[in-house]
């Protein structure tokens, strides 16, 4: 794709008089760094508020009675339990139990807040309204943009633009003015730290973002952090750590399946895949998503094969940096079900050598949700 055929958010023209290094990601022109640079943004963040650009993900309004019942057709997860202003992680899934995009859920009101992945948008969509469009409204949201705003420091800055958003705990959400701008906002992030995102018309979006960058906590932060931080989190990115190939229970993100929906459950199955992933849940999965840590200092990109103590191939990184909280190599990676036991020693090849990794728990930093 051309740069002159990338699509541009709100905000693109602040990301290039602040800087930024622009690249193409998900179909749009998107900032992978600031004159600060990746490693300074990321102990930024952790240390005290980062701001970032996720307009180009999807925003979709579901309407309609029917709407959260419908949902559960497509997620093996609790939408209808789901109360209002609490929000939700979902899967979509296809018939063979492969992930065909993580996704955000928040039940509002008068309708379900769903945020869906750049590039998976358009397909997601479609999907949405080709499944569920009889039983719902299914409409999308590409007036509003999407900030967020994350960090310990983030809540004492939003707390200044508006004092209530401070009484939301992790994974819920409300509507609130910020400074006299509307917003609809939820406790969540993908960084592993407390912090916000923030949904807001495309025409206030750098309204907004110069409010919260003209706070001291507050700094620009590009794509290129966005990954490491959320690396270190232990959180999946899709396309890369989930994809079609990979099931929930491979993935090792079965915490997102709610008893209700399992085998067994008061509303078990009934959505694409739902006998190959309860037959995982029951049986186990043939191989697993690990952390994987490094006490050298050579980084293990995706892509690099693993192999056990006698050279035999167990398994590959599908994510992979020196974790700049940690400082070691950190990495995300599928094994064999008999080498993903906590402690279990493998070798990363890189560049025709090998460097030692152990499978390990994730987070890599811990994670510092609020929960109240």
């Amino acid at each position: 794709m051309s740069a002159a055929e990338l699509l541009k958010t709100p905000l693109h023209a602040l990301h290039l008089e602040l800087g930024a290094k622009m690249v193409p990601f998900g179909g749009y022109d998107m900032p992978v760094q600031y004159p600060l640079g990746l490693m300074a943004e990321h102990k930024h963040t952790r240390a005290a508020a980062g701001l970032f650009d996720v307009s180009h993900m999807g925003q979709v309004r579901l309407v309609g009675a029917d709407a959260a019942a419908a949902l559960e057709t497509l997620v093996p997860v609790d939408i209808v339990d789901l109360g209002v202003f609490k929000q939700r992680y979902a899967l979509f899934t296809n018939e063979q139990g492969g992930i065909l995009d993580d996704l955000m859920v928040c039940r509002r009101p008068d309708d379900l807040f769903v945020v869906v992945n750049a590039g998976c948008k358009a397909q997601d969509i479609a999907h949405l309204q080709a499944k569920i469009g009889g039983r719902c409204e299914v409409i999308p949201m590409p007036e509003q943009a999407l900030l967020a705003l994350q960090g310990p420091e983030a809540v004492t800055v939003l707390s200044r633009l508006n004092p209530g958003v401070a009484q939301l705990t992790f994974m819920t959400g409300g509507f609130f003015e910020l400074d006299g701008i509307p917003t609809f906002l939820t406790r969540s992030g993908y960084t592993g730290e407390d912090g916000y995102e923030i949904s807001v018309h495309q025409d206030q979006a750098e309204a907004l973002a110069r409010k919260l960058l003209a706070h001291a906590e507050v700094k620009p932060i590009g794509l290129g952090a966005r990954d490491s931080l959320r690396l270190e989190a232990g959180l999946c990115l899709y396309g890369h750590d989930i994809d079609t190939g990979t099931t929930p229970v491979e993935a090792s993100l079965t915490w997102a399946i709610q008893k209700v929906r399992r085998a067994g459950g008061a509303r078990a199955g009934g959505y694409p895949g739902a006998a190959v992933i309860d037959q995982q849940l029951a049986e186990g999965a043939a191989r697993k998503r690990v952390g994987l840590l490094s006490s050298e200092r050579m980084p293990v990109r995706e892509g690099a094969k693993l192999v056990d103590a006698s050279g035999a191939e167990v398994g590959v990184v599908t994510s992979g940096t020196v974790g700049p909280t940690v400082g070691k190599p950190v990495a995300l990676a599928y094994v064999a079900k008999e080498h993903a036991a906590l402690g279990t020693e493998l070798f990363a090849l890189v560049r025709d050598k090998r460097t030692p990794m152990t499978v390990s728990a994730t987070p890599f930093t811990p994670n510092r949700y609020y929960r109240g």
